[in-house]
């Protein structure tokens, strides 16, 4: 026969794990589907955007918890993390709340990271970026 200890001490375990998996559960992430690391590809490449825990919204628009995403291609060194996100040739912005683009790309190596920014194109708190890929292009 199971003792009450037992049952007691199994139900505390119990709500301990799912109290930790669902904070997890919540936490705001963000994903790149469309290259591996290390992987070969033809031009054009087909990118998505993967937000969980997030609203994509239109730059601009100020809400809670929301934002939009950034492609960060061939970067040597992260820009500042604090500051509003430059518009250059190796930062591109989606201030349209894409969630997918379709790039063209000449054959080489590249680096690509994806970063979600506020409607100002400020870095959350917590920055939301994704790992370094790099890949090629045949």
């Amino acid at each position: 026969m199971i003792s009450t200890k037992r049952i007691a001490l199994f139900i505390i375990l119990l709500s301990i794990f799912s109290l930790s998996h669902s904070e997890n559960h919540n936490k705001p992430s963000i994903e790149l589907e469309g290259v591996v690391d290390g992987g070969t590809y033809k031009s054009p490449i087909q990118l998505n955007f993967i937000v969980k825990n997030m609203k994509v919204l239109k730059a601009g628009i100020k809400e809670k918890n929301s934002g939009h995403h950034h492609l960060l291609i061939n970067l040597d060194a992260l820009p500042d993390l604090k500051m509003p996100l430059p518009m250059t040739e190796n930062i591109i912005h989606f201030g349209k709340a894409q969630t997918s683009t379709s790039l063209d790309l000449e054959s080489g190596k590249y680096t690509i990271q994806l970063l979600f920014a506020d409607y100002s194109h400020t870095p959350h708190e917590v920055p939301l970026i994704t790992d370094k890929v790099t890949f090629f292009i045949k």
